[in-house]
């Protein structure tokens, strides 16, 4: 029968004298437990797990949390209040160096507003109630007007507040008191102090409608009696219902109408970028009304006519009667004597001796004409239209012109009596190089550089770091499987055998030989074998061990 090999570690004497402790052996606990197997097949894991674990804190370290805006429109005094109190509940925060905003992790947004309230912060402006809750009672008719005026700017404060622009509003109401003398009465006027955020403006129906609210909640205001500035000190109500200001609107939008009937027109036809227009309208904005009135001479009729008619003095009868055969013949001879005037049949002659008055007075109804002729504002007085074209590398004839002009003409309403004018020219146009930012001044470009950053660093981690790791150590377990298993098939060979059991034959067994078995069967049976072959040593070494766990 063959003798079995046992392949045992090299004894350098030491082997039967007693493990002394190692004192200063700070690394013994660690290198005892890396020697472990169960760590020694765990290291290919925990390699990955702390290439991942480095990848995420790479990526985590610089991803910036996204933040939020604490509160809108707080005053420095009210920022320094804030500040404190969010450092004394451990929140961290940050001041936006371009707007001064108060911002915080927009996960503990809610939780920083919740602390805040809970110490009255920020100290905002009273509402209206509030002001009107804290009226003492017994105040004088004075007092309590004050209290109720008071009330009521910071109402629409508040109220004009609430528009996006708006980063704060003062309301200043100034009212007469009321007087039984109505000749003395005098209307209320306000005004209103608007700051407006970084970069924002109203327009002008967004004044007109803070003049229109701020009248109708006071009474007897008209909304022209509201003046609104800015904290520039610009006035804004003036601008928004100025004549001038109407007149200018006016002109950019027939100039504006004008031009996109230019551009509906040539678009098609030429291509964008081939061809500029500008359009200037002379508007006249002024208004009259005139009224006439007017008699035509032949315009009239005879409604009433009275005539009077006297005649004094004597003479002979005239002759009267209408003209026939009997009035030609000699009257008959008369024995009656006139005893008074005769009268005188109307349109006879006057007798010979007398005078005759005539007195005639006659009405007439006289036509009349009233015109009257209004120009109301916003009538066109002249156009000008200029039309720049591109030359490519064929220039247009004159007919092309020529009918491009009259397009133009048709797209305007061209009126020659007027003085509109059109100028059409055709030159290269220059090429303007775009002035856009870079790509790297753009705001996506870091936080895409943060994050491909990150994945770099998990990449050149798990490469470097991770991949080394996980091979060596699959090395190490290789060899070390090849040890265990060369020393556990010869440990098992000599165990089997009485005589290394009864400490006869071959090699004995030492206590480095016990502390390197591959498994527990293996060392139990070491364990045994060594007793069974130094009694009286193995009992010393128990001894030692129970002293030393007394010590400790």
């Amino acid at each position: 029968m063959a003798e079995t090999q046992i392949l045992t570690p090299v004894d350098d004497g030491s082997a039967n004298r007693l493990p002394a402790p190692v004192l200063g052996g700070r690394l013994a606990p660690l290198t005892g437990f890396m020697r472990q197997p169960a760590v020694q097949r765990a290291l290919p894991a925990i390699a990955m797990t702390s290439a991942i674990g480095i990848a995420a804190l790479a990526y985590f370290t610089m991803q910036t949390a996204p933040q939020a805006q604490l509160f809108a429109g707080l005053d420095d005094s009210d920022k320094a209040a804030v500040a404190d109190a969010l450092q004394t509940q451990g929140i961290a925060h940050s001041i936006d160096p371009t707007t001064g905003a108060l911002t915080v992790d927009a996960s503990k947004l809610h939780a920083a507003r919740i602390a805040l309230a809970g110490q009255g912060l920020p100290k905002a402006a009273p509402s209206g109630d509030s002001l009107i809750a804290a009226l003492p009672m017994g105040s004088s008719r004075a007092i309590e007007g004050e209290a109720l005026r008071s009330a009521r700017e910071a109402d629409l404060s508040r109220t004009i507040e609430t528009i996006d622009a708006v980063k704060s509003a003062r309301v200043h109401v100034a009212a007469a008191e009321p007087s039984l003398f109505v000749r003395e009465d005098k209307p209320a006027t306000a005004s209103v102090m608007l700051t407006l955020q970084n970069g924002r403006s109203l327009s002008d129906g967004q004044v007109q409608a803070i003049r229109f609210l701020v009248a109708s909640s006071i009474p007897g205001m008209n909304a022209d009696q509201v003046s609104v500035i800015d904290q520039r000190g610009a006035l804004l109500s003036d601008t928004a219902s100025g004549s001038d200001m109407k007149a200018f609107q006016l002109q950019l939008q027939v100039e504006d109408r004008f031009r996109r009937a230019l551009d509906t027109l040539l678009g098609p036809m030429l291509g964008a970028g081939n061809y500029t227009v500008e359009v200037h309208a002379d508007v006249d904005m002024s208004e009259s009304q005139a009224t006439r009135e007017s008699f035509p001479e032949n315009d009239r009729a005879l409604t009433s006519e009275q005539i009077t008619r006297s005649t004094s003095g004597t003479s002979n009868a005239p002759a009267v009667g209408i003209p026939g055969a009997l009035s030609n013949q000699p009257p008959q001879a008369t024995t009656i004597a006139a005893t008074g005037p005769q009268p005188v049949p109307a349109g006879a002659p006057p007798a010979p001796g007398t005078e005759s008055n005539e007195n005639a007075a006659r009405a007439y109804e006289v036509g009349r004409e009233i015109s009257v002729t209004h120009s109301p504002q916003g009538k066109l007085r002249r156009v000008s239209v200029a039309v720049a074209l591109n030359q490519g590398k064929k220039a247009l004839t004159q007919a092309d012109l020529t009918k491009i002009d009259a397009l133009v003409k048709g797209a305007i309403g061209y009126d020659a009596t007027r003085g509109d004018l059109v100028a059409i020219n055709q030159r290269p146009f220059a090429k303007v190089e775009d002035s856009a930012p870079a790509f790297y001044d753009q705001g996506w470009f870091m936080p895409l550089v943060q994050q491909v950053g990150a994945i770099l660093a998990a990449l050149l981690a798990f490469l470097f770091i991770g991949r080394p790791m996980i091979r060596a150590a699959k090395e190490r377990a290789a060899k070390r499987a090849e040890q265990n298993q060369a020393l556990e098939a010869s440990l098992l060979a000599a165990t089997d055998r009485p005589a290394l059991a009864n400490g006869q034959g071959g090699r004995e067994i030492t206590l480095e030989m016990i502390e390197q078995a591959p498994s527990y069967e293996t060392r139990a049976n070491l364990v045994r074998a060594f007793v069974r072959q130094d009694s009286a040593r193995a009992a010393l070494v128990v001894r030692h061990l129970m002293q030393e766990g007394a010590r400790a």
